[in-house]
């Protein structure tokens, strides 16, 4: 290995060191920064996990104490038959995490599903933030490939799949995320968690068990929120497209939008800096009158 090799392997280590025994199973989560910081609560989305935070999370502790967390069902948290991963019980979790975590005003960044879970938390289950960002987030209809329709659809047999045959179709989903192109080592970690034997069950049964009602349930009480909104959106996002950002940011009163040029759904991959940037700009504006 060489020592660049070695350098960049050793700063991309994730490990979430603390449990919250939620309502659908163990949550691992960790804090970075500060514990007197403002706080700042970074949720992932599918097929994801807190570790495409990472770069972000690194950066903000600076001025901030970071909680970063795995959902249910996602990277290093309980995987198990039966368990309700769904976008709904989602966000009763983050709920019932904010509240062992004692923040009662956080600001919160979301990615994808993640976007959902804390909208849910916030318009359904009396979660409050002091500002909420918004990374390429699903929560207007349409949503759902047909790849994504598909797997949900069959689930059980895709289950079945030899390994090795379901590693390469998970494989290629993520990298499908990013026009640049993930790096190896990178897509290898996003990919490991869905490639153990509870792991590939728990990779079809989240995309079993969401579907559009989770959002719809919702989408209707955007104008009711009162807080700063930040939408950010890859240019060139292949999952969900940029014009669904522009209806967002019109559906929230007040909301900033934010495009990065060039860069994928996983935005925290393809434009870290760019990503971090517009953030830490969010995050450090005063509050609103």
């Amino acid at each position: 290995m060489t020592a660049d090799r070695a350098t960049r392997t050793a700063s991309d280590a994730w490990h979430l060191d603390r449990t919250f025994e939620g309502p659908t199973g163990t949550v691992r989560w960790a804090a970075l920064g500060p514990a007197d910081a403002p706080p700042v609560v970074l949720v992932h989305g599918t097929p994801f996990s807190s570790y495409v935070w990472r770069a972000v999370a690194r950066a903000l502790a600076g001025g901030h104490r970071v909680y970063v967390w795995d959902l249910p069902g996602y990277g290093s948290s309980h995987m198990a038959a039966g368990q309700d991963v769904s976008l709904a019980a989602q966000g009763r979790v983050f709920a019932a995490l904010l509240d062992h975590w004692g923040l009662t005003r956080p600001a919160v960044v979301a990615h994808d599903f993640g976007g959902c879970v804390a909208l849910r938390a916030h318009l359904l289950h009396g979660a409050r933030y002091e500002r909420l960002a918004l990374v390429d987030p699903v929560a207007l209809a349409p949503w759902g490939s047909p790849t994504y329709r598909l797997l949900g659809a069959n689930s059980g047999v895709f289950a079945q799949l030899p390994p090795d045959l379901h590693r390469a179709l998970v494989r290629t989903y993520v990298a499908s995320t990013s026009p640049r192109g993930l790096h190896p080592e990178v897509l290898d970690h996003l990919v490991e968690p869905w490639c153990t034997q509870e792991g590939q069950a728990a990779f079809y049964r989240q995309i079993e068990q969401n579907d559009q009602r989770f959002t719809d349930e919702i989408e209707g009480r955007y104008g009711e929120l009162a807080l700063p909104v930040l939408v950010c959106w890859g240019t060139r996002d292949p999952w969900i497209p940029v014009a669904r950002g522009e209806e967002l940011a019109r559906r929230i009163p007040g909301a900033e939008l934010r495009l990065v040029e060039g860069a994928g759904h996983l935005v925290q991959e393809d434009a870290p800096a760019e990503l971090t940037a517009e953030l830490a700009r969010f995050l450090s504006r005063g509050p609103e009158a």
